[in-house]
């Protein structure tokens, strides 16, 4: 009896020995879906081990890795027992942890350093010149416009300029005009002018009477368009009218516009033709909003054309207009350019390149700047292998890619080149970590 009795003593104590060990095996194994804990370097993914301690490789503390979650257990109601916390840490994590500590260093050893691939930028003072570039529109210099008409009712007697586009020198016959009140003006001059000299040589006390009304009809003359030279010529004439009277232009130019033909009869202020002096001419530019602080009148002007390789035009900014355009929101600029053998014709389109330039300004690249919207921010180099975050104020973007810094950095200190290199390195990071679980979890 007794034998029986330790027999049985010795089987209950196998039993209880043997469910406790097979409990612990199914816990850190896995195997029945509870959770399975590692500890893995951040930076260095490639290093696991079971229990907690310190990278070989730089040094940081390891990180509790999670593969597995607590199953749910039944017995919420046990306080004693602790809910699963998530421990997983990410680079990104870690990082931004780090980088919410406004102004506090924090450590990148040079090993970090390499595995990065970090570099640093060297803070100095560079000339920093804005780029600005649009589109331009060829039009004629308003100034340089001349519309052709009469202050005389008549009819035209012959076009010398019978064709849109034709090229005219300043003094070339545009086309003649017959007007009775022209030949009347002509008769009343030449009759005053032969009373003139019939009472200069009688010596008559009314010789300034008539010298008045020679006067008269000559400036009424001049009113009607005719020119010193053909009044000269009238008076050579033996003292007889010219029927027709040759209207001649006004500029050298191109016809732009010609509205009469020979025989029609015109009227006072008909326009009859316009000439178009392009020699010099404007360019209608449209500057976007966020470039107008950086445009004004003087500004100097390149202008190019796209199928025109290697010819530039000069020009500057003759004028800025005093409202936006609400369908495009730009602004238009009026550029003045000179036109040496006509090259440049009206409505045509070009490109115009202006440059605003600033004097020597702390500048950095735009890439060691981190924008978030509202702040701006640089990673500025420490003592020690440490780098820490800094505000900085922004002026100018030069167009070859720097910053003007108006505060916030000091000429000779480092920053990281590339200001995303945490949000790159974190991305590569993860994937480590994604490869190492499913390595390890076959």
């Amino acid at each position: 009896m007794k034998q029986n009795y330790f027999f049985m003593v010795v089987a209950a104590l196998c039993l209880i020995f043997g469910g406790a060990f097979l409990m612990k095996e199914r816990f850190y194994s896995g195997t029945d879906g509870r959770k399975r804990v590692s500890y893995t370097c951040p930076m260095h993914p490639q290093i696991v081990q079971d229990s907690p301690g310190s990278c070989p490789i730089c040094g940081m503390d390891l990180v509790l890795v999670e593969e597995n979650k607590e199953p749910k257990s039944d017995h919420a109601d046990h306080p004693e027992k602790e809910a699963p916390v998530n421990t997983e840490v990410t680079a990104e994590s870690f990082f931004k942890e780090e980088l919410q500590k406004e102004g506090t260093p924090f450590h990148l050893s040079k090993e970090k350093v390499e595995m990065l691939k970090v570099a640093f930028f060297q803070v100095s003072k560079r000339k920093i010149q804005k780029e600005i570039r649009s589109s331009v529109r060829i039009t004629p210099d308003e100034r340089r416009l001349y519309r052709i008409s009469t202050k005389v009712s008549g009819w035209i007697e012959k076009l010398y300029v019978n064709q849109t586009g034709q090229p005219v020198e300043k003094g070339d016959p545009l086309f003649s005009v017959y007007s009775p009140d022209l030949v009347s003006a002509q008769y009343e001059y030449l009759s005053a002018r032969e009373s003139e000299k019939k009472l200069l040589s009688a010596q008559d006390p009314i010789l300034e009477n008539v010298r008045e009304i020679r006067k008269a009809a000559y400036d009424k003359l001049r009113l009607y368009d005719m020119s010193d030279r053909q009044i000269k010529e009238l008076e050579e004439k033996s003292g007889k009218p010219a029927r027709e009277t040759i209207i001649f232009s006004p500029a050298t130019g191109f016809v732009t516009e010609k509205t009469v033909l020979e025989g029609q009869q015109i009227m006072p202020n008909d326009s009859l033709a316009v000439i178009a002096d392009i020699s010099h001419v404007w360019g209608e530019a449209d500057i976007y909003e966020a470039d107008m602080p950086y445009v004004t009148v003087g500004m100097p002007v390149s202008i190019s054309l796209s199928y025109l390789q290697g010819k530039t035009f000069k020009g500057e900014i003759g004028f800025l207009y005093p409202f936006l355009d609400p369908q495009t929101r730009t602004l238009k600029a009026r550029i003045e350019i000179p036109n040496p053998g006509n090259t440049l014709k009206p409505d045509m389109y070009a490109e115009a390149k202006m440059v605003y330039s600033v004097s020597q300004q702390i500048a950095v690249p735009e890439q060691a700047i981190m924008r978030t919207g509202t702040t701006d921010y640089v990673f500025v180099k420490g003592a020690e292998d440490t780098v820490f975050k800094r505000e900085v104020q922004l002026g100018i973007r030069s167009s070859d890619g720097y910053f003007e810094v108006t505060s916030g950095l000091l000429e000779g200190e480092a920053v990281v080149a590339s200001a995303n290199f945490l949000v790159d390195s974190e991305s590569s990071l993860k994937e480590a970590f994604r490869a190492a679980k499913e390595s390890h979890a076959h």
